[in-house]
């Protein structure tokens, strides 16, 4: 019998059997980018998550709506308080231009990167300055339903009247109600009040500002989630992803706008977040400066599905330590991994069903036990390497497992370069090259014995020869 996909629910805090709201199709929004700066490695874990979550929900045999949005304004400095610059004027003004060229650039540069991670375009990609009007009407229904106040700077929801505020980041709410924090808002009835609508400051021209009921302005960084998630879908939704940043402010926020804008419980079933890339223990981050984008690992000739294969090496809720010599041994795993299933990739005839069956069978358990992608990959790794598997049984086997990994295992023509490297041994293969060139035939045979007792396999080739650990 297949196995039921598994999913670690945030909202409820344990594995549950994923049901979907409407039968054989799963609607899912994850939280997108901030576009003011490049897109580190950092960054990218989120998606590659995403990709994980809706893969193995095709692999179940469900259609799926992807929805992500992408942040082009409202993203304050200081969000904690609502206050600071937004991140996307900030950077026009230190750079001279606009926020449109950045935020162009930089959504450029992030779709351009996931592309190089086999990490496919959302169904629907939707910026949050195309659907001010849309937030426009999600403030408005909560202003009519008395749950929105007005300040000085702008117009903020009273999280005293949403009952439930404190329950899906499991808050104290007792400690949130006393006194304000330095950086505050002034007037704030309580301090976890958000901004709904923020105000233009008198006498300051921004690149971005609309016109709204309340005045000329911008829109709150929460709201867009909302509404630009309920407009593509509905009202409630199979699941929400992000990352575990979001819990306690984002995602609690988006919550009770929601909930109390469009009077349904829950809003969304299943909320999903995965843990950060920490960079020597610490936070990757712009503002810290640790950071490296894909083309810094590129630069330092890693292939780019080499950083795919890093982060499928940890749980997407395991926080993952980023290290070069981290980086340098999933380079060379994957490129074993390459030249493995290169191996197989022209294989003829009909796969043996029978042994190929067990090997698929922990595969998708691996998948549906909450998207378990080191378990997933220590499998085709076996499998890769299966010699008791006949050819067309491992070839058919790689190409249903990449399905889900996509890191294009089984392709017509795999990169020259895919091939493990590791100077020693590249070494002593070039010297057995020239041995045998020479017709010192006894040497040649020395460091393939040599070889063979760690456990490396030469395979004489026209193009060369090829090496491989057994």
């Amino acid at each position: 019998m297949a196995p039921e996909l598994v999913l670690y629910n945030t909202r409820t805090r344990r594995k549950e059997v994923f049901h979907p709201l409407e039968p054989g199709r799963a609607r899912v929004y994850s939280c997108g980018p901030t576009v003011y700066s490049p897109q580190h490695i950092g960054n990218l874990r989120p998606y590659l998550f995403a990709d994980q979550l809706v893969r193995a929900l095709r692999m179940a045999g469900l259609e799926v709506t992807h929805v992500i949005n992408v942040t082009d304004v409202g993203h304050l400095t200081q969000d904690d308080f609502d206050a600071g610059e937004d991140k996307m004027e900030k950077a026009a003004r230190e750079t001279g231009r606009t926020a449109g060229e950045i935020a162009a650039e930089y959504t450029q540069q992030w779709l351009d990167d996931r592309r190089r991670l086999n990490v496919p375009d959302p169904d629907v990609l939707c910026r949050a300055t195309d659907h001010i009007d849309e937030q426009i009407a999600m403030i408005r229904r909560l202003e009519e339903k008395g749950y929105s106040y007005r300040l000085a700077d702008g117009i903020y929801f009273d999280t005293a009247k949403f009952s439930r505020y404190a329950e899906f980041a499991r808050l104290d709410r007792e400690q949130q109600i006393e006194g304000h924090r330095i950086g505050e808002v002034e007037g704030k009835r309580q301090s976890a009040d958000f901004a709904l609508w923020k105000f233009a400051a008198e006498g300051v021209r921004r690149q971005q500002e609309w016109e709204s009921p309340w005045g000329r302005g911008f829109p709150g960084w929460h709201v867009e989630c909302s509404a630009m998630s309920t407009k593509y879908l509905g009202e409630r939704f199979d699941i929400h992803t992000g990352g575990i940043e979001h819990i306690k402010i984002h995602h609690t926020n988006e919550i009770a706008q929601s909930e109390c804008a469009l009077d349904v419980q829950p809003w969304v079933q299943v909320w999903m977040h995965e843990d950060w890339i920490v960079f020597d223990g610490e936070k990757m981050s712009k503002s810290l400066g640790n950071i490296y984008v894909l083309e810094d690992l590129v630069g330092r000739g890693w292939l780019p599905l080499s950083f795919r294969y890093f982060v499928l090496q940890a749980h997407y809720r395991k926080q993952q330590n980023f290290q070069d010599d981290a980086m340098a041994a999933a380079d060379r795993g994957y490129r074993r991994l390459l030249a493995q299933a290169a191996d197989v990739r022209d294989a003829e005839g009909d796969p043996d069903a029978a042994a190929a069956a067990p090997h698929r069978e922990r595969f998708r358990a691996a998948v549906f036990d909450d998207l378990n992608a080191p378990r997933a990959l220590a499998v085709a790794g076996e499998v890769a390497r299966d010699a008791s598997l006949t050819p067309p049984t491992r070839r058919e086997l790689l190409l249903e497992f990449d399905a889900w990994l996509g890191l294009d295992l089984v392709r017509v023509d795999p990169p020259s370069d895919a091939q493990e490297s590791d100077p020693r041994i590249d070494g002593l293969v070039a010297e057995r090259q020239a041995a045998r060139a020479r017709k010192d035939f006894a040497e040649a045979d020395r460091i393939r014995d040599q070889l063979a007792a760690e456990g490396v396999t030469i395979e004489d080739t026209p193009q060369g020869p090829r090496w491989r650990r057994s």
